[in-house]
C-alpha cells in the first residue's frame, strides 16, 4: 500500500463518520470535488496545505490525522500469513501423481508415498505438486 491510499481511505473515513458527502466536504474546504475524490481514492498526492484545510474541516488536527494514517498504514502494510494448506492422506498422493503426470508436474516417488504419514497439496506455479511430510 502507498501512503496516499492511507491519507485517502482515512479522509473518507473521517468524512463519513461526521454524515459529509463529498460535495459538502469539497464546498467546506474550497477543494474541488474531482480532485479531493482522486484524494480519497489514492489516485493524487494531496498537499500539505490541502490536507491541514480539509484536517480543519473535519474538525481534527493535522497530528491525530497522521496518528490515524500511520495506523492505517501499518494495518494495511502488516504481512499476510501464508494459507494454511489442506492435510491429506497418504491415498490422497495417488491422486495427486495422478494429476500431476497429466499436467507435466512434479511426483512424489513411489518410496515416499509409502512411508509418508500424511500429505500436503498445493497449487504450485500452475502445477500440482505433492509434498510429504515427515510421520
Amino acid at each position: 500500500m502507498l501512503l496516499r491510499h492511507a491519507i485517502g481511505a482515512v479522509l473518507r473515513r473521517l468524512r463519513l463518520e461526521q454524515n459529509k458527502t463529498l460535495r459538502e466536504l469539497a464546498q467546506e474546504s474550497r477543494v474541488s470535488l474531482p480532485y479531493l475524490s482522486e484524494i480519497e481514492r489514492g489516485r493524487k498526492e494531496a498537499s500539505s496545505e490541502i490536507l491541514a484545510t480539509v484536517c480543519r474541516v473535519l474538525d481534527i488536527t493535522i497530528g491525530a490525522f497522521l496518528d490515524q494514517v500511520s495506523a492505517e498504514f501499518e494495518r494495511s502494510t502488516a504481512p499476510v500469513p501464508a494459507p494454511v494448506l489442506e492435510l491429506g492422506s497418504v491415498s490422497e498422493v495417488a491422486r495427486g501423481r495422478e494429476l500431476a503426470r497429466g499436467r507435466g508436474g512434479h511426483t512424489a516417488s513411489t518410496a515416499s508415498v509409502v512411508t509418508a504419514a500424511s500429505v500436503v497439496t498445493a497449487a504450485s506455479a500452475g502445477r500440482l505438486d505433492a509434498y510429504l511430510l515427515a510421520a
